[in-house]
């Protein structure tokens, strides 16, 4: 740890130490998004009756939930700290749980709607994990910090669906309720985890002294690049992993297959971050949301080449590790953006419009492969990937390496 860190406030010791707690939070707390993705769409398939067109509803509200909590999580644990906030956020995806396997159990479409959206809730705590790593790590590590949190997600490839796997039928004949009631016990193991974290209470911002304004700071241009990069990998990955287990099921693929698939999907999702924040180190953020395109453009290329169980998993795989690469590399841009004082409207904004624009993306995923078919939720990928490519190249032209120091 250098005199320079020391003197800007950052502690690269103490921020390796809490991006390993927070890896281990990532693993667990992250898990009741794969039970959500891979049972939600199939659960409210089950609960329609002969309209199915509202089938992945269920993870609309899942993501509805995350935007509604990403400017109350941010501005909560600006108030109250990190360790906290995050525990109290683990108390959603317990109740969501409940709900979610009760609707099953009574037959209710929209009470389960509600239950994925209290999970939601609880996964916009999650979300927070990788900003928080970042508080105390100097610019050096900060790319480093974020990714090893992601790491986490390997772990949360194979928890959620296996338990998925192994739940979804223990309350048989009632299908999937199982799987919903395992977020309890994940999230009172989320709790314990995070009772770990030592990130210091953030310091009480005076009147006149809490940064710049927040039009300001979202009208840079590297802001502006950084969050509708972060909106295109996460969007497209949600329209295209939303409607992947429906599709299969429907190209006779069993359910155990698409589950599958969506673990494969989600190791792919996180394993890259052993070393993504290596190469944005080494490389640049540019670069590797650039490649993490390019990779989004290949999952759309796989997916309409055939309907076989290797193009669906390799279509998923791909999605996973090019919305790693764009993802991380749009988080680490953003953290140039802003200052201290004004992280948590600034990562509040960010997560609202990220989490939105998913929110969309999942909505318009059952309905377009419903309407139109597997193939046209692929195409979707090309024209938002040049259009990313295009706001890269703006970036490089106009927006110099402009920060908010």
């Amino acid at each position: 740890m250098t005199g320079a860190t020391i003197a800007e406030g950052y502690d690269d010791r103490a921020a390796r130490r809490n991006a390993l707690v927070l890896a281990a939070a990532q693993a667990v707390g992250a898990s009741s998004a794969p039970i959500v993705i891979s049972m939600g769409g199939l659960a409210g398939f089950y609960l329609l009756g002969d309209n199915k067109l509202l089938a992945t509803l269920p993870i609309t509200t899942f993501v509805l939930g995350v935007a509604a909590g990403s400017f109350p999580a941010a501005l909560l644990m600006q108030r109250i700290g990190r360790r906290a906030g995050f525990q109290l956020g683990a108390l959603a995806p317990m109740i969501g749980g409940a709900l979610a396997a009760y609707a099953i159990v009574i037959g209710s479409f929209w009470l389960l709607c509600l239950g994925t959206a209290f999970t939601g809730l609880g996964n916009s705590f999650v979300q927070q994990y990788r900003f928080a790593a970042a508080d105390t790590a100097s610019a050096d590590f900060r790319p480093k910090a974020i990714s090893w949190v992601l790491i986490g997600g390997v772990i949360t490839g194979v928890i959620g669906p296996q338990i998925v796997i192994f739940t979804k039928d223990s309350l048989d004949p009632i299908p999937f309720a199982g799987a919903f009631l395992a977020q309890i016990v994940l999230a009172a193991a989320l709790i314990f985890v995070l009772s770990f974290l030592r990130i210091p209470r953030p310091a009480v911002v005076r009147a006149g002294h809490g940064g710049r304004p927040l039009k300001e700071i979202a009208t840079q241009t590297r802001f502006v690049v950084a969050v509708i990069c972060a909106i295109a990998s996460y969007g497209l990955m949600s329209l295209v992993m939303t409607a992947t287990p429906l599709a299969m099921v429907a190209c006779d693929h069993s359910q155990t297959d698409a589950t599958l698939g969506i673990q494969w999907h989600v190791i792919a999702m996180f394993a890259p971050s052993f070393f993504t924040g290596s190469l944005i180190a080494r490389f640049g953020c540019e670069r590797i949301i650039a490649l993490g395109l390019m990779l989004l453009a290949g999952c759309g290329v796989v997916a309409i080449a055939g309907l076989s169980l290797a193009h669906f998993w390799g279509a998923l795989i791909l999605l996973g590790i090019g919305w790693n690469f764009g993802f991380i590399g749009a988080t680490t841009m953003l953290t140039e953006t802003y200052r201290p004082e004004e992280r948590s409207r600034v990562q509040g904004l960010n997560d609202f419009l990220v989490f939105g624009f998913q929110a969309l993306a999942t909505l318009m995923s059952g309905a377009m492969l419903n309407a139109f078919g597997w193939e046209a939720v692929n195409i979707v990928i090309f024209p938002v990937v040049v259009m990313c490519f295009a706001l890269l190249i703006w970036l490089w032209l106009f927006g110099g390496r402009e920060t908010a120091s």
